[in-house]
């Protein structure tokens, strides 16, 4: 693996080849794979621990709370560890502390004790977060600069994959088995079902433990990352004056404005894909056009493949009955799949083009998306918000090395903030929720992720200039 770097400073670097970053780039790739699958699993968690722990739909909510509350707790904290410690002793950290909180799925699996699963869950989260603190920043300066937001996106991509594959494999393992099987839980009392069911949790965290240590030894023992303080950079010299006379990350106009941008951006992302159906049913579609009626028909008839392979019985979606609850959520899956596609794409583009026009044009087109929903009416409304997740792909590979550009020895502080501003995604949509209730409905409550991306489309024009 890599060797340690030389430093800018020392008369060697300045005549040595450069260095190719692949194998730094590649565990970084597996991180953020490892962040998506274990973010989405809470996916399927949430029903199984419902019923298993025999909670309401509201106490069941507390599976998000407990694993995303962690942003915004442990994002300082995790600033001052990796200060502590460095990047990669900070890697390992995090790693070994989402072993933990993965183990402690054992005995709350034993004990079908709710509370100690949400502890699990909020440990796994601070690991997470502490890799995310560590991982963000150092993709980003990993390489020429120019290249940073590629990186990042490329990161991106794993992480949506990642993401896409654990509610798969989850599903199977929580809720799939044979027909035997099934029938044999259901003719068991209450009681023993449920503690027989309990165990099935057991296998994907106690696999998760073990992949975390043997990646956790990866990075201790195999390989040397290049410390990230060494790594030359094309605006290293012009971020030192930059940076003098500066006492905190938050000295810097263009990192606080940086807060804003990915606190308004994880919010109109999470906040479009969370009201997309409820939006459709306000239109009150009662035909779907061919288009529709043909995605949803073949990609229904691909999930019914799907599901007679693993004995479940197939569940035909019927597109005569206009829009419905079932063709809001594969439209929900296009949302989603929009931004994994976008940053396919962007990859090669953000690599050709300078990276700020590229952000200038999404917002100015998400935007006008949502503001030309808004004036629209049925399946146009509908589809103008699905597109905007193609635009949302590229926005935080680009806005986070905007971001921490000049922060120089604040850069650890200023990614901490910036990964405490992903709170953005549990308040932003409460507000469209409360103005689609109190204030007019959700043409009204649409206003809110328009809004964000004028705010978006402020920092590209001017808010990221470092002053």
């Amino acid at each position: 693996m890599s060797t340690a770097p030389l430093s800018a400073a020392t008369p060697a670097a300045t005549t040595a080849p450069a260095r190719s970053y692949a194998g730094p780039m590649v565990l970084m790739t597996t991180l953020f794979f490892l962040f998506g699958a274990v973010t989405n699993f809470n996916d399927v968690l949430m029903p199984y621990l419902k019923d298993v722990c025999q909670l309401t739909d509201f106490q069941s909510t507390a599976v998000q709370s407990a694993f995303f509350g962690a942003y915004f707790l442990m994002s300082l904290p995790a600033g001052w560890v990796l200060k502590k410690l460095g990047y990669q002793r900070g890697i390992v950290m995090g790693l070994l502390v989402m072993a933990g909180g993965a183990l402690l799925f054992i005995p709350a699996a034993d004990s079908r004790a709710f509370g100690l699963f949400l502890t699990a869950l909020s440990v796994l989260g601070a690991g997470i977060t502490l890799l995310q603190v560590a991982a963000n920043p150092y993709v980003s300066v990993l390489g020429a600069p120019r290249g940073a937001a590629a990186r990042v996106s490329i990161v991106g991509v794993a992480n949506n994959f990642g993401g896409a594959l654990s509610p798969l494999v989850g599903g199977l393992v929580l809720f799939g088995g044979s027909v035997a099987l099934k029938a044999r839980l259901a003719a068991l009392p209450l009681a023993a079902r449920l503690a027989e069911e309990s165990q099935l949790v057991k296998g994907p965290y106690l696999g998760l433990a073990a992949f975390l240590g043997v990646l956790a030894a990866v990075f201790f023992f195999l390989v040397k990352l290049p410390d990230i303080e060494s790594i030359p950079e094309e605006t290293s010299a012009a971020a030192r004056p930059v940076a003098a006379g500066r006492t905190s990350a938050l000295g810097f106009p263009h990192l606080v404005l940086g807060i804003g941008a990915i606190f308004v951006y994880v919010g109109v992302e999470v906040g479009l894909g969370s009201f997309l159906i409820r939006y459709g049913e306000s239109q009150g579609i009662q035909q779907l056009s061919a288009f529709t009626q043909s995605l949803v028909q073949g990609l229904n008839v691909a999930t019914n493949y799907a599901l007679v392979l693993f004995g479940q019985e197939p569940s035909p979606i019927d597109t005569t009955a206009g829009f419905t609850k079932a063709v809001g959520a594969v439209l929900v899956s296009s949302y989603w799949f929009g931004s994994l596609v976008g940053r396919l794409v962007g990859i090669p583009l953000l690599l050709r083009f300078h990276n700020r026009a590229l952000l200038v044009a999404v917002c100015a087109a998400g935007a006008a998306l949502v503001g030309a929903s808004v004036l629209s009416t049925g399946e146009t409304a509908l589809w103008l918000v699905v597109l905007c997740g193609l635009m949302n792909s590229i926005m935080w590979p680009v806005i986070f090395p905007l971001a921490i550009t000049g922060l120089g020895p604040f850069t650890k502080q200023g990614s901490s903030y910036l990964i405490m501003a992903i709170v953005g995604g549990a308040l932003i949509p409460p507000l469209m929720g409360w103005l689609a209730t109190h204030g007019g409905g959700l043409r009204v409550a649409f206003v809110v992720p328009a809004l964000c991306y004028l705010y978006l489309l402020f920092y590209a024009l001017s808010g990221y200039r470092v002053r």
